[in-house]
């Protein structure tokens, strides 16, 4: 199953496509990573295949309701599924949470920030939306870097607001609203 309600987005590097059922292995070695689910939200620990055909087809059913625009992270050069990243869309309040990972051989290459501006482009550009925001773990500042390299502007620290494998966690949110960026992308 692929959802063909999203469109395949182009960066230099990199090619964000819908997922489909054959990337469940995929990602469940790289989301099964310890390091992975300990500085994400949503990823339990252990995580398998199933759980990634249960995440795929979740997915798939979000997006055709309009509430999601989530996309497999793909290398250009060799076809590798290397993570995700997509927008949980509120239509209401025409705003979106965007949320990602990079598998943990890729990390610091800039694939994360690359596909980060690219679905700030793609929630203000083709989803019309007015803010988008995103917030992280405060064991994981990788995450709010990349927050801060595609223009994004800290709102605040929410004390102890989740509870990750039994600890109280600190979680950082960002923002940016579409005036803002557009006024940095000279749009």
């Amino acid at each position: 199953m692929s959802s063909t309600k999203l469109p395949t987005l182009e960066t230099e590097r990199l090619l964000l496509r819908p997922f489909e059922t054959t990337d469940a292995a995929r990602i469940a070695l790289l989301a099964g990573d310890r390091e992975i689910a300990a500085t994400t939200l949503r990823i339990p620990h252990p995580y398998k295949e199933e759980d990634a055909v249960k995440f795929i087809e979740a997915v798939g059913k979000e997006i055709l309701k309009g509430k999601s625009a989530v996309f497999a992270i793909i290398l250009k050069k060799t076809g590798e599924l290397i993570g995700s990243i997509g927008l949980h869309i509120d239509k209401d309040h025409e705003n979106a949470e965007m949320g990602y990972w990079v598998g943990k051989p890729y990390w610091g290459k800039g694939y994360c920030t690359e596909s980060a501006r690219k679905i700030l482009e793609y929630g203000f550009n083709n989803r019309n939306l007015h803010k988008i925001h995103a917030h992280f773990m405060e064991c994981n500042p990788a995450s709010g870097r990349v927050m801060e390299k595609i223009g994004m502007f800290c709102e605040g620290t929410l004390r102890e607001h989740v509870k990750k494998w039994g600890e109280f966690m600190n979680m950082i949110c960002y923002s940016i609203l579409i005036q803002e960026f557009r006024g940095q992308n000279g749009r």
